[in-house]
């Protein structure tokens, strides 16, 4: 595959993460799992996508890209989460892809949890106050569940894309 079409699919990619990311906003799953600020992460199997298809530069880009434009839409005070948390999961994902022993949906999962953790950092930081750690096991237990989800839309999403896919 050339550069720039790889260039075109990330572009496509980053559009489709923030379009899912916004849209997400939009499923009450508090009436499911009622914690504050629980999301699937359906941006996440964009990202994810992009790591196995293009390699870690490229979801790092669309990573980003999606978070800084996102904040455009959530507020700037969003950024912060959302860069910390992603970023953090980004590189734990990319260390995981090195593991023979983790598919799709271990990967995924590892991915949530340290999204999360790195969410709790930022609040932590941000409110000067490390109570914010208490609500740190009830997300980890919400990662399972959403990992593992979202591991499975990708592992479809997977299927679905032409050509071969690098880990």
């Amino acid at each position: 595959m050339t550069r720039t079409k790889k260039l075109s699919l990330c572009a496509v990619f980053t559009a489709l993460a923030l379009g899912l990311s916004y849209a997400e906003r939009f499923i009450p799953l508090q009436l499911v799992i009622p914690l504050p600020g629980i999301k699937l992460g359906l941006a996440n199997v964009v990202t994810l996508a992009a790591l196995y298809r293009f390699g870690k530069g490229y979801a790092f880009g669309i990573l980003t890209a999606r978070c800084l434009l996102g904040s455009v839409f959530g507020g700037l005070s969003s950024l912060a989460f959302s860069l910390v948390g992603g970023l953090l999961a980004l590189g734990v994902m990319c260390l995981g892809t090195k593991s023979k022993r983790l598919s799709v949906y271990g990967i995924s999962v590892l991915g949530a949890a340290f999204h999360n953790i790195g969410q709790i950092l930022t609040a932590a930081a941000v409110l000067g106050s490390w109570y914010v750690a208490a609500y740190l096991p009830w997300l980890l237990l919400v990662s399972v569940i959403t990992g593992f989800f979202i591991g499975a839309l990708t592992a479809g999403v997977l299927r679905l894309l032409p050509g071969e896919v690098q880990a």
